[in-house]
């Protein structure tokens, strides 16, 4: 089939290099402008445009899609359908029109659950024991479009938004996959109006941690904000960044460190303890808790947050 594809991570180049594989044209590929990155902050393409490149394809990086020359170009490609997976421009009603199949999303959750921006981090965040991947039909609103398939996917216990991320991908790229395979049998069905809830664009203010909440909780925050914007408390007054933890059964004070070694740092929270098993210093590296913890002889007893 002949298509457009509108996509920018990692998340969308895995359903690209799968749409290739399958033998679909791509005649024309929109990706986000090319960013600055690095110490030296020179422009990076985006991971889209990187596999776009290695198969050459025709790459464009709008600004905006709500020009007329912008929507003049999308017109005269001639593709059958747009697949959009994690693009980041908002794709107008006149541009929705231009294919004559439609345009088809690959979002990263069960819909009508967590519509917007942030639905891996939100998932982890809420305890969700399942998750997975909609293709739906895109309409001018929020992820509100029919869906043409559901793709179920487990959350572990230990998923970090980074971990789920990955598997999300593999999943969505064989989703699209599967469903252009079969577009001709399926019936698309509206979304159910209850269970509607926001996945809202993550902040770094969030991402701080009170120590006042549950233990399940704090561990769940610090695995959905990795890598970002990264959980972080305070120790002796500079940040510290928490990458991985897990809650167990126990009392201590919230916010105070009960002991550190090779299996973690505990610390006391509202109900339970936090284990904080990867932790990074300002100025420093990701450490185990047992590499953070040699160098800091008295941790136990020390005081985490502001």
């Amino acid at each position: 089939m002949k298509l457009i594809f509108a996509g920018t991570p990692e998340f969308a180049a895995a359903a690209l290099k799968a749409l290739l594989a399958a033998g679909h044209e791509i005649a024309l590929v929109l990706t986000q402008p090319d960013r600055p990155a690095g110490r030296g902050m020179k422009l990076k393409p985006s991971p889209v445009k990187q596999v776009a490149l290695e198969h050459g394809l025709r790459v464009e990086q709008p600004v905006s899609l709500k020009t007329a020359e912008a929507q003049a170009m999308l017109q005269d490609i001639g593709a059958e359908l747009m697949v959009v997976a994690a693009y980041g421009l908002l794709l107008p009603k006149a541009v929705l029109d231009i294919p004559p199949r439609g345009c088809l999303n690959i979002h990263a959750s069960l819909l009508p659950r967590w519509r917007g921006a942030a639905p891996i981090q939100r998932a982890i965040l809420a305890g969700d024991s399942e998750t997975g991947i909609t293709i739906m039909q895109m309409d001018v609103g929020l992820d509100t479009g029919d869906m043409l398939s559901i793709h179920p996917l487990a959350i572990a216990a230990d998923d970090t938004a980074a971990s789920l991320h990955d598997k999300l991908a593999v999943c969505g790229a064989e989703a699209i996959v599967s469903t252009l395979a079969q577009l001709d049998s399926l019936q698309a069905q509206p979304q159910p109006e209850e269970g509607v809830n926001y996945a809202h664009k993550l902040t770094k203010a969030e991402a701080e941690v009170d120590w006042s909440l549950p233990a399940d909780t704090i561990a769940r925050a610090i695995r959905a904000y990795n890598p970002a914007p990264g959980a972080f408390t305070k120790l002796d007054g500079e940040p510290l960044k928490l990458w991985f933890a897990h809650a167990i059964v126990g009392q201590g004070e919230a916010g105070v460190v009960l002991c550190a070694d090779a299996e973690g740092v505990v610390v006391g929270s509202g109900d339970g303890l936090v284990v904080l098993s990867q932790l990074q210093a300002a100025g420093g590296k990701r450490l185990s808790a047992r590499d953070f913890a040699a160098g800091r002889a008295a941790l136990a007893g020390t005081r985490l947050g502001g």
